[in-house]
């Protein structure tokens, strides 16, 4: 199979995976599973289409955990407003 029929395929699977997510009477597992199988799928078309630029399965992994990391601190973490600094003139 070429490399064109990969990314093809690769893209079409974002598609779906894309409006799949636009459910709202989705599963929250399934939902989870797809947001994972999205960035899975984001990165096979990196790793197919530019030689040694993608990450391993393990740091894709550790990078989305720590993302979600910092979404629950922003979620819980003290609400930041629009900050004001003074000109002096």
């Amino acid at each position: 199979m070429s490399n064109r029929r990969i990314l093809k395929l690769l893209t079409d699977a974002e598609a779906a995976l894309r409006e799949n997510l636009h459910r709202h009477d989705l599963d929250p597992t399934a939902r989870a599973h797809m947001e994972q199988a999205l960035s899975h799928t984001r990165e096979a078309y990196v790793a197919t289409n530019e030689f040694g630029k993608a990450r391993t399965v393990q740091q894709l992994a550790d990078d989305s955990a720590a993302v979600d990391r910092l979404i629950e601190k922003l979620r819980h973490g003290k609400s930041l407003g629009p900050v004001t600094k003074s000109i002096r003139i």
